[in-house]
């Protein structure tokens, strides 16, 4: 008789453990999902000269995973980010990409850079790991389709699409090309070679510059000498800075715009008194217009985390990623799996609070927004 009230006690303990195996979100074990956290990884630079934008990136996704967190997390689990520097190098993003898989991140998050996320794409895709909120618009990342790919912004197509229509309703049609010698000054290049053919024109003259440098002296030659109109610029701020200073030394004043990856903040600082009249495309709302439900969030908890307003849009970008990133975990529910978050992201449609971002299994772009800025006298930013 012992025996029997032993045997039914072991079946009927065996069949409560299943019982609440089964209501505990992921008891099975998904990488990166416990029953109090959700662990992201990033790779981005934070030393060198795309520091800043980094920096800026990590600082406004925390901005926001704080508050998340403070109100208990997503459905019952903190968000917590490791981020590793990759000093905006590919061979470095691409062995912290295998460092955060192999330590068990659930995905991946705000990294930085074309290069970088380009030497990241095959390691991600072979384990399987999405990747999310990319800080570039680089149309690898979009065409063709990767599934565990999920961008925020619009692309460099769109945003040097917009420049050369702005530069050709001005009646500046004689268009120079500064780009760093890599995927993204690369990738910018074909964007803006395809929006000139788009309007029967042709680039009179390129420049170029090495990723990390600011060795800009070829470049200057090769476009001042050709007394362009205007100068559409994808590289770094350090770079880009280093390019505006020595062309205006070099007695060539032509119309100066750069796409959104430059850091706008920083390249404005870099230029100083010399960055009046510098164009910038944006692919976020102005990080100072209130107006914007979403900027007026990020205002009040980008100062509450960092104890300071400098807001920028590189850090309000940062922003905006990580409040799609949560929407998505929230409505995959609490039986997190990459596959469920997968099926629902490619479904999502959200308004962040006047920022619209979508997906569906065809399309990864995520936004079209993008607006242009003009650096002040004052170093500030008028749309």
């Amino acid at each position: 008789m012992q025996r029997i009230h032993r045997t039914f006690g072991l079946l009927c303990g065996g069949l409560l453990a299943a019982a609440i195996a089964l209501q505990a979100p992921d008891a099975r074990g998904e990488d990166g999902v416990s029953a109090s956290r959700i662990l992201i990884g990033q790779s981005a630079a934070f030393t060198g000269p795309a520091s800043e934008l980094g920096n800026e990136m990590r600082a406004g996704a925390l901005a926001y995973f704080e508050q998340v967190n403070k109100r208990g997390g997503v459905n019952g689990r903190r968000i917590e980010m490791t981020s590793l520097d990759d000093g905006y190098e590919p061979e470095r993003a691409s062995a912290n990409t295998k460092k955060l898989i192999n330590d068990g991140v659930f995905l991946l998050f705000g990294y930085v850079g074309t290069p970088t996320s380009n030497a990241s794409m095959p390691v991600f895709t072979q384990a399987q790991v999405p990747f999310v909120g990319a800080f570039t618009g680089a149309e690898s990342l979009r065409n063709p389709v990767n599934r565990f790919v999920f961008n925020i912004r619009a692309s460099y197509f769109a945003e040097t699409d917009k420049i050369v229509e702005q530069l050709v309703n001005l009646g500046l049609t004689k268009i120079a090309v500064f780009y760093q010698n890599d995927a993204y000054g690369q990738a910018g290049l074909a964007g803006v070679e395809r929006a000139v053919k788009k309007r029967n024109l042709s680039i009179s003259v390129t420049g170029t510059v090495e990723r990390n440098t600011i060795d800009v002296g070829a470049a200057v030659k090769a476009i001042a000498k050709t007394e362009p109109q205007a100068v559409v610029m994808i590289s770094a701020y350090k770079s880009c800075a280093a390019f505006i200073k020595e062309m205006k030394k070099a007695g060539s004043v032509p119309q100066f715009i750069n796409v959104s990856f430059v850091g706008s903040r920083a390249l404005a600082s870099e230029l100083g008194e010399t960055g009046r009249g510098v164009g910038i495309t944006q692919v976020v709302p102005f990080p100072w217009n209130v107006g914007v439900p979403v900027v007026k969030e990020y205002q009040r908890d980008f100062a509450a985390y960092t104890g300071k307003n400098e807001y920028s849009f590189t850090s309000l970008e940062g922003f905006i990623a990580a409040k799609v990133l949560t929407e998505g975990l929230r409505r995959t529910g609490p039986n997190l799996t990459r596959e469920r978050f997968l099926q629902t992201m490619e479904s999502l449609s959200y308004d962040t609070g006047g920022f619209n971002v979508s997906y569906t299994p065809a399309d990864r772009a995520g936004s079209h927004f993008v607006e242009l800025t003009v650096i002040t006298k004052e170093g500030k930013f008028l749309r």
